[in-house]
């Protein structure tokens, strides 16, 4: 799915930050008339294909080529700036930046690791099109794989849209047993009577996501890898800790919102009032297994068939109401119903004691919200509150946005969280001893305060300060063992982030920047991340043929500092903190040719070519390299029947 990578430019509208204009350049080949040579459908005109996220903003598709296209041309199809991929695609990432600015009221499933590819209620989109549209997006992996991204949409009629998609990727990767196979299926539709009274929107998705799992390169041959001797360089003649694990999470969701004008506003009468409705149900499950015991997780239960599996299923049902005027601005209530059933089909009994297999229970919770625009400035703000169950919650959401004149936007924002602790922090049942927790910690309790500038001219300002309360995090108890465990840390931690981006052009150059530093002033024994994160991208851009053809062609150079980067557990699907590995403080330089003829897009990347001659100390985690030099080709393909 593709839009505009500009900045976005706000609408003077009652909607904060949620209805914009892209700021395109002439160069999407529908733009601003009706194609005949693309669309049999005369009167189409690209700014009538729309994508509709959630929360009901309209997003343009764009089927231009910029230098944000080629950040986004990945596994995760989103800009991966604070991410660290693993050598394979397919497989995690480790994260250089930490964003805790939250809504959430329930607790998360866990696995968080395998999570990067699962596509929330929020990562599903609908669609709005004059004729229907068609998306293809193509890239090769690692030895043997392929990514397809494929989307069809269609209005049978202005009332009446759906769309159906799948993701698909299988990449055996460069190492032993890294194989990754994923699987993501939306069904969506989107529906409104003529009078525009009722819409609904409901979607389905199924998802599978699978890695094999080999603990990554034993510490004998961390010093073969750095080495650079060309015989070390056959990557698979490295055995890694084991060779017979592997890890998979499915889940699969089905998604209703809909919603009812009672009243509709009119030029006489401002008031509006409409009534909605949501219903879901998801139910997920996380399974590891492995053939016989191996010693990195410590002593088992049993010594072969592996086999550790949970499950959640929850239902979520949400009445609301929304009353908005002209002079007032809109309010929105809701009130949510939430069951969940959490855990294993067994119960365990360690060192007598007995420990559980089940996490039931269910949650009344209560929501508002409201917006106004008031002269240059935009108003909105969100509570949420849990008023019965087990599962205590809340949050406080304030924004504020202001036009200081047409070059320059400022906003801020206040967030504060309170959430119980993910399901696998509270329980977790394994083969492996070490891996059977019930614990009865604390709600982590998050606050951020964060501002932003944004200038067409000079770029983007974002700082936020973050402060952390019972912060939950994994480690190892006894660096000896082979367990990793949940724990809480009973001080604060302050963390600041400051990002800095922006573009200089001359002609047909250009240098697209991004400059991120944070610190962490308390509490670096539980929570690291690198001070700096930055990369730079020196490009050219042309039409050539008679602008038949676009370019786009040049370097990006990414780096991070030295930091006691998390290390990666495959049984918990979770990083965990080590102060013992120090990682980082590499460059990575990528080579780029990028060309676009009509509503087709071509790329094509060398990626890490410096892997050779800046030193063999790159790695994604402790104990698991980076990827080396290689060249990939991929392809984004629009078409307009």
């Amino acid at each position: 799915m593709s839009f505009s990578q500009e900045r976005p430019v706000l609408k003077k509208s009652g909607n904060l930050s949620k209805s914009f204009v892209p700021n395109r350049q002439e160069r999407d080949s529908m733009v601003n008339r009706p194609s005949r040579k693309v669309a049999k459908n005369e009167k189409a005109n690209i700014k009538d294909y729309l994508i509709i996220t959630r929360e009901n903003d309209s997003i343009q598709l764009d089927t231009t080529l910029s230098i944000y296209k080629e950040y986004k041309f990945n596994y995760l199809r989103k800009d991966d700036f604070e991410l660290l991929p693993f050598s394979n695609m397919g497989q995690t990432y480790n994260t250089l930046s930490e964003n805790f600015k939250s809504n959430a009221l329930q607790p998360s499933f866990g696995a968080n690791a395998k999570h990067f590819n699962y596509m929330d209620v929020d990562d599903i989109n609908y669609y709005h099109v004059p004729t229907p549209l068609t998306e293809l997006m193509y890239k090769t992996g690692f030895e043997q794989g392929h990514l397809l991204d494929a989307l069809f949409t269609v209005n049978t009629s202005k009332q009446f849209n759906f769309s159906i998609a799948y993701k698909g990727m299988r990449s055996l990767g460069k190492y032993v047993h890294v194989l990754s196979s994923t699987g993501n299926f939306r069904f969506t539709t989107n529906y409104k009577t003529k009078n525009n009274r009722y819409v609904a929107r409901t979607h389905i998705v199924m998802q599978d996501i699978l890695n094999e799992e080999n603990g990554g390169l034993s510490d004998e041959d961390l010093l073969n890898f750095e080495s650079g001797v060309k015989e070390f360089l056959d990557r698979p003649i490295f055995d890694p800790i084991f060779q017979d694990a592997q890890s998979s999470l499915e889940g699969r969701r089905f998604y209703l919102d809909h919603s009812y004008i009672l009243k509709e506003r009119d030029s006489l009468n401002s008031n509006k009032i409409e009534i909605g409705n949501v219903l879901s149900f998801e139910d997920k499950y996380y399974h590891f297994t492995q053939a016989t015991r191996n010693n990195y997780f410590g002593n088992a239960f049993i010594s072969s068939r592996i086999s550790d599996k949970v499950t959640l299923e929850t239902f979520y049902a949400e009445f609301n109401a929304r009353y908005s005027n002209k002079t007032l601005g809109a309010f929105k209530v809701n009130a949510g119903y939430t069951d969940y059933n959490y855990g294993y089909n067994s119960i365990v009994i360690l060192d007598g004691q007995r420990i559980t297999n089940r996490l039931l229970g269910s949650v009344v919770s209560f929501g508002g919200a409201y917006q106004k625009t008031i002269g240059g400035f935009a108003l909105k703000g969100d509570v949420g509150l849990n008023l019965t169950g087990d599962l205590k919650g809340n949050f406080i959401n304030a924004e504020a946005a202001y036009r200081i004149n047409e070059d320059i936007d400022a906003s801020a924002s206040l967030n504060s969280n309170s959430k119980a602790p993910d399901f696998n922090f509270q329980l977790f049942h394994s083969d492996y001893l070490n891996y059977n927790w019930k614990n009865n910690f604390k709600n982590q309790n998050t606050k951020q305060l964060a501002f932003n500038l944004r200038s067409k001219k000079y770029g983007t300002l974002e700082v936020d300060y973050n402060t952390l309360n019972n912060y939950l995090y994994f480690a190892k108890d006894d660096p000896l063992n082979g367990g990793v465990k949940p724990f809480q840390f009973d001080k604060t931690v302050n963390y600041i982030r400051a990002k800095l981006s922006n573009e200089v052009s001359y002609r047909n150059f250009s240098l697209n920047n991004t400059v991120l530093y944070q610190s962490v002033m308390d509490g670096e024994e539980v929570f690291n991340v690198p001070q700096i994160v930055t990369r730079h991208s020196l490009y050219y851009t042309n039409e050539l043929f008679k602008k038949a053809l676009f370019l786009q062609t040049g370097v990006t150079f990414s780096y991070f500092s030295s930091y006691y980067m998390n290390r990666y557990d495959p049984l918990l699907a979770e990083f965990y903190v080590q102060n013992t590995m120090e990682v980082g403080d590499f460059p990575r330089i990528d080579f780029f040719i990028n060309a676009k003829i009509r509503q087709t897009r071509l790329f094509l990347k060398a990626e890490h070519l410096n892997s050779s001659f800046t030193g063999y100390n790159f790695y994604s985690a402790p104990n698991y390299p980076y990827r080396d030099f290689i060249v990939r080709f991929g392809i984004v393909w629009n078409f307009f029947l």
